[in-house]
């Protein structure tokens, strides 16, 4: 695999000489009159007038200004006039918005929610750095360096900031126990802790795996490969792959996983802007996946990255997809850092499929509203509920290079399958009792109260699985709370529907929390239509 041009999405940058000047202008650095001159910037030119504007509001106001905010705000002023995904980020905004994709972050190693006001421990990572001290998953950390955490209403932003730190430095916490008296305190020393983009790896059906995956950052082609090996030791010979919801990512996770599918020298996407020539990235025949049937699936959250691989595997007629239109995110963001660590991320080019189709759906310059607003235009016009209510002009029809299946461009990837959103799912019930986060604390509070209970009466998942039910009184504790903050039903038969939907929510809860992500897709894929479409399609 040739990476050596996938530098598009990820680290350092060479910026073409033109984009320096212009940014090393957008700061203000004064040049000296020769290297003006070199570069042919009159005194008319507008780079010179906004240099010129900056100079006499910093110096000139009635009010003293803060520079560094002024700078900014005019880059974000010249990026906001652009395309809805040209955007500039301040050093800890970069920093936030990057670490997930990176691969790792430094901290203690523990999963957690708040709990009344409480940081409750869910799980430690493996082998991480609050597991070798001994904290375990239903610990309260009630102190961070003799710092109260709890019942003083800090933000849960606040807390992440004095838990991460960097590697090798310690923090002390204190921690409540069940069933022991008092404060335990515990020092941790902060290490990398792992992030994982993979979501759930696991045979769906006989012969059949499925992996999800969340997110494309730089460990998810190897946690994809694990996830492979794994399932094919289990006897996978088909795979389900599953891109709900993945909002993208680094281009090259995308692109060497869809190698794996792929033939020799078959296209995988091609990019092409104004100022970037076209750049082709293909498969090299050396993917682990060449065989098999293949069902990708995804909906209106699926974005970027993840319709690079869709749109591959589509185009190339290796593989069905199922599900809705993808979001249609095609545009090429090249990353330009600054010393301070704050960077300009600026849209240089389209992704096209390798039938030609443009992924970007279509936007009108500076109307950032308008285009947040194109899901839900979806919404109304009954995209989402009926593949009939789709229509595509004769000029955004294209065809799939091997088969000569019709696909259409204009904006995301349209599924061979469509599945209609179920709106019957969740009633109005269900969803007010997520939003107030009803199900969440008391499914917290359940597990919390019987976690080493429900470990010794269900030894593994498997059992667990087919043997667990939700005891009604969680079912009426939920219901009681919910009259209480008014969430009520509005007769018996929405009652009925809410349910029988926690039921399966929180033994999918449950699961996650006495396991992993993985087991909670596992209970909540039986009730997952665009799941169940594609388990029937290795029926046939």
């Amino acid at each position: 695999m040739n990476l050596s041009k996938l530098n598009i999405q990820k680290g350092k940058t060479h910026v073409p000489l033109y984009l320096i000047v212009v940014f090393l202008f957008c700061l203000f650095t004064v040049l000296p009159s020769s290297a003006q001159m070199r570069f042919n910037f009159s005194d008319d030119s507008p780079l010179r007038k906004l240099q010129i504007a900056e100079m006499t509001i910093n110096n000139l106001y009635v009010d003293s200004v803060d520079e560094q905010r002024l700078v900014e705000d005019a880059i974000r002023g010249m990026l906001e006039k652009l395309d809805p995904h040209s955007s500039y980020s301040t050093a800890k905004e970069t920093k936030a918005m990057t670490e997930p994709l990176q691969g790792s972050f430094e901290g203690i190693g523990v999963q957690f929610n708040m709990v009344q006001d409480t940081l409750l421990v869910i799980q430690t990572v493996t082998n991480g750095p609050s597991e070798k001290v001994g904290i375990l998953a239903g610990d309260r950390i009630v102190s961070v360096n003799d710092t109260a955490i709890a019942g003083v209403k800090m933000s849960k932003e606040e807390i992440m900031r004095r838990l991460r730190g960097p590697k090798g430095t310690k923090v002390r916490l204190g921690i409540v126990r069940r069933g022991i008296a008092g404060v335990q305190y515990f020092v941790v020393t902060r290490d990398k802790i792992p992030v994982k983009t993979i979501d759930a790896v696991y045979m769906i059906r006989p012969n059949v795996g499925y992996i999800r995956i969340g997110s494309f950052g730089a460990t998810t082609y190897d946690e994809f490969m694990e996830g492979v090996r794994k399932l094919r030791e289990a006897g996978m010979k088909d795979l389900i792959l599953d891109l709900q919801e993945n909002g993208g990512g680094y281009l090259q996770a995308a692109v060497m996983i869809a190698n794996e599918f792929l033939q020799k020298n078959d296209l995988i996407v091609y990019t092409q802007g104004r100022r970037a020539p076209r750049q082709e990235f293909r498969a090299q025949g050396n993917g682990k996946l060449l065989t098999g049937k293949v069902v990708v699936l995804i909906n209106e959250f699926s974005a970027s990255a993840a319709e690079i691989v869709t749109g591959a595997i589509q185009d190339l007629d290796r593989g069905e997809v199922v599900g809705r239109r993808s979001f249609g995110k095609g545009l090429v963001q090249r990353p330009i850092e600054f010393k301070d660590g704050s960077m300009i991320r600026l849209t240089i080019a389209h992704y096209y499929t390798p039938s030609g189709r443009c992924i970007q759906k279509p936007y009108k310059k500076g109307d950032s509203e308008d285009y947040a607003r194109e899901l839900d235009e979806r919404y109304r016009h009954g995209e989402l509920y009926s593949a009939d209510s789709i229509h595509f002009d004769d000029s955004l029809r294209f065809s799939t290079l091997r088969l000569h299946r019709t696909v259409y461009g204009g904006g995301g990837i349209m599924p061979d399958h469509f599945v209609p959103l179920d709106t019957t799912q969740y009633t109005p019930l269900h969803r007010q009792l997520a939003a107030k986060s009803i199900v969440i604390n008391a499914n917290l509070k359940y597990v919390d109260n019987n976690r080493k209970k429900l470990q010794k009466e269900y030894p593994t998942f498997a059992d667990f699985n087919r043997r667990y039910e939700v005891p009604q009184s969680l079912i009426d504790e939920i219901l009681a709370e919910g009259e209480r903050q008014k969430a009520t039903p509005k007769d018996n038969e929405e009652r009925a529907r809410t349910v029988a939907s926690l039921k399966t929510q929180l033994k999918a809860l449950v699961a996650r929390d006495l396991w992993d992500m993985s087991e909670y897709f596992q209970v909540m894929n039986e009730q997952n239509p665009i799941v169940q479409k594609a388990v029937q399609l290795f029926a046939r």
